[in-house]
């Protein structure tokens, strides 16, 4: 077997076992007996086993974070360089939704993966998300532009809550499903990616929070209590 069919036999194999069994379950050797090649051959091309996960892993994110950006250049160029906070929002959570959800996506190796990958917390892949986020930041400027006035903090906090709500939903499909006893619709992404815009755009529109008045101290008898250490 030519080596680059060697690499992409060894990759097609571990995202299906991986896909098929978590993170935990899967070793080297079962990945090698499912490729139909030698151990020294990961070896070769991967290094470890964190290795090929953090490479699978980082293809999958890549062509979502491409379109993702796509999305959002189009959002901005119809917008004449000012996409709506709407259009920003539907362009970070919607790839990620349309990718692992709904009937003609969920059942493939790539979109298991990609939940797996959600759901277990490995350490290869938590490396590469708390590292790669340009692409995030892209998003923080173009939220920026669409609301000048706004704080810097609350655009932020605004972007992780929407990535947030699209994550949960997609490792909690079938809790979500069991709670309401089939009325959420999972298969109907569309109508997922506008609850989760709407209540983003909500969150991000609804005004500053008035801050909490302090609490005082409570005085008996002219004394502080316990309560107040």
């Amino acid at each position: 077997m030519a080596s680059d069919q060697t690499r992409s036999a060894i990759l097609a194999a571990a995202e299906r076992l991986y896909a098929d069994r978590g993170f935990g379950d899967v070793t080297l050797r079962d990945i090698v007996a499912e490729a139909n090649v030698n151990l020294a051959a990961v070896n070769y091309h991967f290094g470890s086993k964190d290795e090929l996960i953090a490479e699978l892993f980082v293809t999958r994110s890549i062509q979502t974070n491409r379109e993702r950006l796509n999305e959002l250049k189009a959002a901005e160029e119809n917008g004449g360089g000012r996409a709506s906070i709407e259009d920003i929002m539907r362009a970070l959570v919607g790839p990620t939704l349309r990718g692992c959800l709904g009937p003609d996506r969920e059942g493939s190796t790539a979109a298991r993966f990609m939940i797996r990958a959600s759901i277990e917390s490995v350490p290869p892949i938590r490396r590469i998300k708390n590292r790669e986020v340009d692409h995030l930041r892209k998003f923080a400027a173009a939220m920026r532009r669409a609301m000048p006035g706004r704080d810097d903090t609350e655009l932020y906090w605004g972007l992780h809550f929407a990535l947030a709500m699209a994550h949960h939903t997609i490792r909690e499909k079938e809790r979500l499903l069991r709670l309401s006893e089939g009325k959420c619709d999972l298969d109907d992404v569309r109508a997922i990616i506008d609850r989760v815009v709407t209540v983003s755009v909500m969150v991000l529109t609804m005004g500053d929070v008035p801050a909490k008045p302090a609490a005082r101290p409570v005085v008996v008898h002219g004394r502080l209590t316990r309560q107040d250490l």
